[in-house]
């Protein structure tokens, strides 16, 4: 009598589970492409001392939109796989509505463009190490 060994469903889908899950919702790529504009990216960089967020709101990823508790924490998530893996991502253009129009047939649809992402710079402040470590 032969075994038939059974399959197991929904064993390897860890990334779409946590995809949906509200608890770690962050933000998608178009808002992210939006927070990229230098306008808002200038706003976010430079926050307010926040007590309620991590690292009093100092130290935060743009791409990835995390806070992180000090700079060292910081500078290690950009050597992660998963903030080059949102870079790569980051890359394509965000589709518009004119873009899905002329893929319905209403225009010509053209693919979108690529554009180069590369990891923020990171602005070493002295005053602000000094003050959490007194803290």
């Amino acid at each position: 009598m032969t075994r038939i060994a059974r399959k197991r469903h929904h064993r390897g889908y860890t990334h779409i589970q946590k995809k949906y899950r509200t608890r770690r919702k962050t933000k998608d790529l178009d808002q992210i492409h939006e927070d990229m504009k230098p306008e808002a990216s200038k706003q976010l960089l430079n926050q307010d001392i926040d007590h309620d967020k991590p690292g009093m709101g100092q130290h935060y990823c743009l791409h990835c939109a995390r806070h992180f508790i000090s700079l060292h924490a910081l500078k290690e998530h950009f050597r992660t796989k998963l903030h080059k893996r949102r870079l790569k991502a980051l890359e394509t253009e965000p589709y518009t509505q004119k873009e899905a129009e002329a893929a319905a047939g209403m225009g010509s649809y053209h693919p979108p463009k690529l554009k180069k992402v590369t990891t923020q710079e990171v602005v070493e402040d002295e005053n602000m190490d000094s003050a959490m470590t007194a803290k």
